[in-house]
């Protein structure tokens, strides 16, 4: 097995240059295909393809992940989606370095979203998942709420990030402050 040398700790972990998987998933799928026993060929042909097929793509929205021949599968996920965010090896991964980096959503499938197998880099990428996942939760709304005692028409009702929802909740919590003050006015 070919020793990389040490991450440098002064440079930032960026995962935009990861587009495939490492070429020792290959070994992975290879000797896990060694259990089917005499079904070896017909359980490793599907895992080849998936490697030769698998992409990765980060960028400052979300990753990307596609793989497949006949049937092209396409997974796209924004930062803002991620709910967790789980490292597994087994025994075999570990041996060779590498492990799944498995991303759930609230979608409320018992199984992640997406995993992305074949990287080296696992920890790392783990960070930078979380970091961009607090960083795309961070820019939600709080920051945008009104301090206490701020009257409703000082508030703004714009979008925020273009969440419908949440205008419509504004201004209807923008409507019963004004129809509160009302009441109080006539008592």
């Amino acid at each position: 097995m070919h020793e990389s040398a040490p991450p440098d700790p002064h440079t930032a972990f960026e995962p935009y240059h990861i587009t495939r998987p490492a070429p020792v998933l290959m070994t992975y799928y290879g000797l896990a295909s060694l259990l089917a026993g005499p079904l070896f060929f017909i359980v490793l042909l599907p895992l080849w393809f998936k490697y030769i097929t698998l992409r990765y793509k980060f960028d400052d929205k979300g990753i990307s992940m596609s793989w497949g021949i006949l049937f092209r599968k396409e997974v796209l996920l924004t930062y803002r989606r991620i709910q967790d965010i789980h490292l597994t090896r087994n025994i075999v991964q570990r041996w060779l370095g590498l492990a799944t980096v498995a991303v759930q959503t609230a979608s409320g499938a018992a199984s992640a979203e997406m995993s992305i197998d074949g990287i080296l880099e696992a920890e790392p990428l783990r960070d930078f998942l979380y970091s961009k996942m607090r960083g795309a939760k961070g820019q939600g709304d709080l920051d945008h709420a009104p301090a206490a005692g701020t009257p409703a028409a000082h508030v703004s009702s714009s979008p925020v990030d273009g969440d419908e929802a949440l205008t419509l909740l504004r201004d209807i919590r923008d409507a019963l402050s004004n129809l509160a003050d009302r009441r109080e006015s006539r008592a």
